[in-house]
Parts: structure tokens; C-alpha cells; sequence
């Protein structure tokens, strides 16, 4: 089963960082966010991915080619170029890094990866994290029985959020989870099928239009997911999910090492 990332967005919110490098390459706690999502799905087993490239795909592709040498210490000979690698810890994964256009729609790029998908395939953005169960969801979408499955998760607040009692602060808590409506956090399930709705026209959205229409239709269901969720889209939230991180408060690595 294939794990598709959409990784070619500007991340223009993210101001000056994305100037130099696209989102999904932003570091949370010293690896690219991208790595994150990539490490939840292979908790579960799930390590064949396609990557849909976009804005800077170029740095993306310059990071997996690259990635033995990133992540090793390593000798080299400078006379006959041999490289002996001292570390072995490396993940094994099958990456598929597919330029899809800059300026692509999520549809669009989803549409130009057909080649390489499955029948049943796994979805989600180059930005956001969770401690969602993956084989609960993928569970879920099989049961159903339709065309796609989102899962639906509860946004963090922009603010902080005041625990009290009769009037007396008890503690302050950073981000809560917000009580409003449910939104799509990625970690999606589609079958193959859903491609008939789209089209490689760079115009093609996911979201607005094909879903809309395959909702209307019955052949879209919700995974609901109360736990942790959230997104790097600002700033604000990187430095969010760094501070997480680096205070071993992360809730979205499920994976041990």
C-alpha cells in the first residue's frame, strides 16, 4: 500500500523560512517535518511512499538521494572516493519522488502520480502530525466500504486557554485542543477509483469540487480522531512543535527509536 505525501505547497505563512526551502523541509526538532509524517506511517509498517513534489521539489529530492550521507558518520577516501559508512541506523523505506508542477492543485498532483499508486492508497499533507492510529483507520476504511475516508480532527487553539476554579488559576495551558467542528487533518485512505474524478489539469483541486462531489455521492466517511493533531502552517506553530519536541512532550512519535 502506497503512503502519498503532498509536498508542493509554497508555505507561504511561514514567511522568510520557505523562501529558502519548501514546508515539508522544515525542521522539527532537527528533521524535516516530512520525516515526521514518513516515521508514524512506518510505526505501523506502512514504508513505501510517494512524495508529489512542487515548489523546490529539488531540495526534497536532494535530501532522500542524500540521506545516507545526512544521517551517518562517515570516512572518505578523497584519492579514490570510497565512503565507509560507521552507523547503521538508517530507516528502510521505498521513497518515490514524483515532480508533479509547481503550481499543481492537490487533485492534479494526486491525478500525475496514477502510475505508481495502488488500489487502495493512503493520503496526507506535508505539514501536519497526529498520534493517530493508522491501522484503526485503515481498519475503518475497509469496513465502510466507500471510495474515501478523512480523518477529522479538532484544530488547536491559536491562544491559550485558562484552567480555573472558582476564580482561582490553577495552570495555563499552551494550544488546547479547540470544542469546534471537525476539520480534514489529512491522514486520508482512497481507493484507486476516486482518480476518475480528477483530472492532470493543473486547476484540479482535491478538496473543493472532486471530494464535494463524492460527498454528495455517500462515498465519503469520516475517521474521527480525538487525539492529538496539529499542523506547522505558521511560524508560531513550528516554534510550538519544537518546544513539544524538545521537552519530550510529543505526543505524535509513536515510534521508539
Amino acid at each position: 500500500m502506497k503512503v502519498i505525501i503532498l509536498a508542493g505547497g509554497y508555505g507561504s505563512r511561514l514567511g522568510t523560512l520557505s523562501e529558502l526551502i519548501p514546508k515539508p523541509m522544515i525542521e522539527v526538532g532537527g528533521k524535516p517535518i516530512i520525516w515526521h509524517i514518513m516515521k508514524i506511517y512506518a510505526s505501523y509498517g506502512y514504508k513505501d511512499f510517494v512524495i508529489a513534489l512542487g515548489y523546490k521539489g529539488n531540495v526534497i529530492k536532494d535530501y532522500f538521494y542524500n540521506i545516507k550521507y545526512q544521517n551517518n558518520d562517515f570516512t572518505v577516501n578523497t584519492k579514490s572516493g570510497n565512503v565507509v559508512f560507521h552507523n547503521s541506523g538508517l530507516d528502510e523505506w521505498n521513497v518515490t519522488l514524483a515532480d508533479t508542477g509547481v503550481d499543481t492543485l492537490k487533485g492534479g498532483r494526486i491525478k500525475r502520480l496514477e502510475k505508481y499508486l495502488d488500489d487502495v492508497n493512503m493520503l496526507t499533507y506535508g505539514d501536519g502530525v497526529a498520534d493517530i492510529n493508522i491501522n484503526e483507520l485503515l481498519a475503518f476504511h475497509k469496513e465502510h466500504g466507500k471510495l474515501v475516508t478523512i480523518s477529522g480532527v479538532r484544530p488547536p487553539s491559536m491562544f491559550g486557554e485558562i484552567i480555573q476554579k472558582d476564580g482561582q488559576v490553577i495552570s495555563f495551558e499552551e494550544k488546547p485542543q479547540t470544542s469546534k467542528g471537525l476539520i480534514n487533518g489529512g491522514f486520508m485512505v482512497f481507493n484507486k477509483e476516486i482518480l476518475n474524478y480528477l483530472t492532470t489539469d493543473r486547476d484540479c483541486d482535491f478538496e473543493f469540487g472532486p471530494l464535494e462531489q463524492l460527498a454528495t455521492k455517500g462515498q465519503v466517511m469520516t475517521f474521527q480522531h480525538d487525539g492529538f493533531w496539529e499542523c506547522a502552517d505558521t511560524v508560531r506553530d513550528l516554534n510550538h512543535l519544537n518546544k513539544l519536541w524538545s521537552t519530550n512532550q510529543a505526543k505524535w512519535k509513536v515510534w521508539d527509536n
